[in-house]
């Protein structure tokens, strides 16, 4: 990797994959897990998404700061869907007020910036 902020987007992937399994898990235990395990499913889809823009940032496949941004964009997008659905699932709250559908629109330009950031491309190898 790079430096500091692929490393970052790795470590959040694999924390996002380690939340995943954790509230996979746990909504086989608690009733009415299906919203917690959607939560569960969205962490666990963005997990190696987010490794893989890390990965793409690093390598030169993507365009550095594009990419970083998507990462960064798809983090808070993620931390705020997945969040409030686990925050309605666990406590019966939510995270914030508008946190779920904020959290999505997030995601969908986090991943419409990662798309660009592929099509704008990264350094040329030589």
């Amino acid at each position: 990797m790079r430096g500091g902020p692929e490393r970052a987007l790795v470590g959040l992937g694999a924390l996002a994959g380690c939340l995943g399994v954790a509230l996979s898990a746990a909504a086989s235990h608690v009733t009415g897990g299906g919203t917690l395990e959607i939560s569960a499913r969205f962490l666990l889809v963005h997990a190696p998404a987010l490794i893989g823009v890390a990965a793409g940032a690093a390598t030169g496949l993507l365009h550095r700061a594009a990419a970083l941004a998507a990462g960064a964009i798809l983090v808070l997008g993620l931390a705020l869907f997945s969040g409030d659905l686990a925050a309605r699932a666990l406590r019966g709250a939510a995270l914030l007020p508008m946190a779920a559908p904020a959290g999505g629109i997030l995601m969908m330009a986090g991943w419409l910036l990662a798309a660009l950031s592929a099509v704008i491309g990264g350094r040329r190898a030589a």
